[in-house]
């Protein structure tokens, strides 16, 4: 049997240690996990998504719905498409940090319009700043498929402090 890399620490996922993460801007630190110069975080390998393009105010992740996701009524989980929403979202609002500031979503709220299915093909979360201040950020994202179409929407509040 196969071990699952998100577990096995073979340097393709992984937590980056606390002290690399306060010693790098929010962009930085995101640029190198794109990159891969640092580990991925494990839950993009459990859920098969990633972060794609990121810069000031904008973080993009790509994933593709397979049956995998499905829930008891024969539909991608929902918890699929807000994961990558909230990933999206919340890494726009962190590429705006400074080094030595973190933030944690306090909320976010997500609109399913559409439904995915494992014949959905790959699709894109594109997460966009609105607000970023000393103690709270706001961000918006819209999931789309390759042609455009819209599957969700959302928004989020960040809660943003000394790390």
């Amino acid at each position: 049997m196969a071990s699952d890399p998100a577990t096995t620490g073979d340097g393709r996922y992984g937590v980056t240690p606390l002290e690399t993460v306060r010693s790098l801007s929010g962009l930085e630190f995101l640029s190198r996990i794109a990159s891969g110069a640092l580990p991925r975080p494990p839950i993009s390998g459990l859920l098969g998504f990633a972060l794609a393009e990121v810069e000031e105010g904008r973080a993009v992740f790509v994933g593709e719905p397979k049956r995998d996701h499905y829930n008891p009524i024969g539909s991608v989980h929902g918890g699929f498409a807000a994961t990558l929403l909230d990933s999206c979202m919340a890494c726009a609002v962190q590429s705006r940090l400074p080094p030595g500031r973190g933030y944690t979503t306090l909320e976010f709220k997500v609109n399913l319009v559409r439904a995915l299915s494992d014949e959905t093909g790959p699709v894109r979360a594109e997460g966009t700043a609105i607000q970023v201040g000393s103690r709270v950020g706001t961000a918006e994202g819209r999931l789309v498929d390759s042609s455009g179409r819209l599957y969700a929407h959302g928004t989020t509040t960040c809660l943003i402090f000394p790390i």
